[in-house]
């Protein structure tokens, strides 16, 4: 919280000479309930960006942590979100000015799907977004169809085909979080925060002691899975060797005697799902991220046994076994 208060006010200085326009504020809610309360905060820090003086339905601007990001989020909604391309060259600048880029290639700038383009760019400050209707340069990385490209090292390392009226399918909290992290990430005290940070949905986590003479294969395994589901469950690795990650292990009831284990931790439902199969090979990874994605995996409830006079008194004795049967 320090350090964003410390990165938003470095923001606000070099926004005052670029963008005078735009105001910088900051407010301790402890004590302005009727604030917190009016613009729902449950969250801290929270930033929001009102436009046009509007008390009104203002923006969030979540996940941003830099100043640089800031900049670029804040300038991305006073302004065009993307720089348009018009030639191979210019493509290439923009695909290598940074470690990652996005480049949108289109047939015509005026359909739905180049809206949905630039909104997801104004969410995405992270990457540099550019556009482009260019034949010369659809050919030169050969498009055919309305595409966004995502380049890593300016090489390209997912291609999505973006239909008319399919904006649904350009979520950016998708795209931040399947590109600027590892295919799988490692578990410890500073990526803790980036992991569960930007709020997506599913996280895929493997209890296993990096020291086990099985790591790599079973590694390698994860990493395969990774590759199929990335964008849609978050795959993370927690070394059950590190005694620093007992609290991730205790939460999820891993002891000494599961490693390697497999759960799924869905965020928004703080539901928790356990790998049926023992063994963490490929075809066992896959069969449980697509019974877990199709809605058919089963609720892990980590669970005391059931004591034998639960029933006895008029009030009842519920643990994670029998607690689904009785309350529902």
């Amino acid at each position: 919280s320090q350090n964003l208060s410390k990165e938003f006010a470095e923001a606000a200085q070099q926004l005052k000479k670029e963008a005078p326009r735009i105001q910088f504020g900051k407010i301790d809610v402890t004590d302005q309930h009727d604030l917190r309360k009016e613009f729902n905060i449950h969250q801290f820090p929270t930033v929001k960006f009102f436009v046009d003086g509007s008390r009104q339905d203002p923006t969030d601007c979540k996940g941003v942590r830099e100043a640089s990001a800031f900049i670029t989020w804040v300038k991305r909604r006073t302004g065009p979100s993307t720089v348009l391309i018009n030639s191979t060259a210019q493509a290439e600048d923009t695909i290598n000015v940074e470690d990652m880029a996005v480049i949108g290639f289109f047939k015509e700038l005026h359909d739905d799907s180049v809206e949905a383009f630039c909104e997801t760019a104004r969410d995405v400050p992270e990457m540099p977004f550019g556009m482009t209707t260019s034949e010369e340069v659809c050919i030169n990385y050969g498009i055919q169809k309305n595409t966004l490209v995502v380049f890593k090292k300016g090489k390209p390392v997912h291609n999505e085909v973006l239909e008319d009226g399919n904006q649904n399918k350009l979520d950016p909290t998708r795209l931040i979080k399947t590109f600027t992290l590892d295919l799988v990430t490692e578990y410890n005290l500073e990526t803790s925060v980036k992991i569960f940070d930007v709020p997506v949905e599913s996280h895929i986590l493997l209890f296993t002691s990096k020291n086990s003479q099985t790591f790599n294969v079973t590694y390698e395994n994860y990493k395969s899975a990774a590759v199929e589901f990335r964008g849609k469950i978050t795959f993370v690795l927690v070394d059950t060797n590190e005694t620093r990650n007992g609290r991730v292990s205790e939460h999820f009831h891993i002891t000494e005697a599961d490693v390697p284990a497999v759960r799924i931790l869905n965020l928004t439902r703080d539901a928790k799902y356990k790998m049926p199969a023992d063994e963490v090979n490929v075809e066992n990874l896959r069969h449980f991220c697509q019974s877990y994605l199709d809605g058919k995996a089963e609720l892990h409830l980590s669970s005391e046994e059931i004591p034998e006079d639960w029933d006895k008194m008029p009030v009842k004795v519920l643990v994670g076994k029998n607690f689904n049967r009785i309350v529902f």
